[in-house]
């Protein structure tokens, strides 16, 4: 590939912005190329591309995601200007300001998505995109079931999985999966957005916040707050959580149950990144509890 900037330039001259006159790096994400795309009237958007090819259905797939928060679910997400084969285009979005009541707002935003989006099975109607692999999605009844094949195990024939978990890493997770009812409460399925880690939370230009980069599905709300949770979240974040839970009536034991939720990310990670930034290191860890003693 070219210079990426130059790439993505090339790229949206293609597809009929050809009055963009230069692109800006914009660093954070993991999967793509991406840049502050500046048109000739001064006005700014977002866009990216992959530099590898990549199926016909990724952009078209995420600007759905984008459409379904905003308009099911009530979330502040950019505007879609382009969405096609090899170029996904967006309305330009402000860093997300630091300050507790951002994030109240945010636990707000969250907590309505979750609780008003809910579904009677688990799934989506399509298959998706997380980062550069597939997200399958299969219509299912039982949500530890669909927990199990489509969000943990569906990532162990991954090359590099298989690479970095040794025989008994599978079968601890296996174990666990077989134990989900157990060690989960069962929770209804509802709107996810599915990649919800703190770069993918920003801030609309009246300061709104906004969510980015989505992997939908109908699946357990906690999914979410466990990406948020363990990635990092600024100080000022802690009173999302204490506000989430209150809007939702968490129970007090929803901490624990981060790191056996936080699996599937890991695994993702773990099947596209190297290296995989302590994502399988976080998985031996989680799993310890289901090896067998020999």
């Amino acid at each position: 590939m070219s210079d990426p900037t130059t790439f993505l330039l090339e790229r949206l001259h293609a597809s009929g912005l050809t009055d963009v006159t230069e692109v800006e790096p914009v660093t954070g994400g993991l999967a793509a190329t991406a840049g502050l795309a500046r048109r000739a009237d001064g006005t700014s958007v977002f866009a990216k591309t992959f530099g590898e090819p990549m199926p016909d259905d990724v952009f078209a797939a995420e600007a759905e995601g984008l459409t379904v928060l905003r308009e099911t679910g009530g979330v502040a997400t950019p505007d879609i200007l382009v969405a096609d084969r090899d170029l996904l285009v967006l309305s330009a979005l402000r860093p997300r300001p630091r300050t507790t009541a951002f994030w109240e707002r945010l636990a707000h935003a969250v907590a309505r998505l979750h609780t008003t989006t809910r579904h009677p099975r688990f799934g989506w109607h399509r298959d998706n995109w997380l980062g550069r692999r597939c997200q399958t999605n299969p219509w299912t009844d039982d949500g530890f079931e669909f927990f199990a094949r489509h969000r943990l195990l569906r990532w162990l024939p991954e090359p590099r999985v298989r690479q970095a978990l040794g025989a008994a890493d599978r079968a601890a997770l296996e174990r666990l999966c077989d134990r989900l009812p157990e060690l989960l409460p069962a929770a209804p399925a509802c709107l996810t957005h599915g990649d919800l880690w703190t770069l993918n939370v920003m801030a609309t230009p009246d300061g709104r916040p906004a969510l980015i980069d989505p992997a939908v599905s109908y699946t357990w709300a906690e999914v979410d707050l466990a990406h948020l949770w363990t990635t990092s979240p600024p100080p000022e974040a802690h009173v999302f959580f204490e506000v989430y839970a209150e809007l939702t009536g968490l129970d007090a034991g929803w901490r624990a149950r981060m790191p056996l939720l936080q699996l599937r990310q890991h695994l993702a990670v773990i099947a596209q990144f190297t290296p995989d930034l302590g994502a399988a290191d976080h998985v031996r860890a989680t799993l310890a509890p289901f090896r067998r003693r020999t």
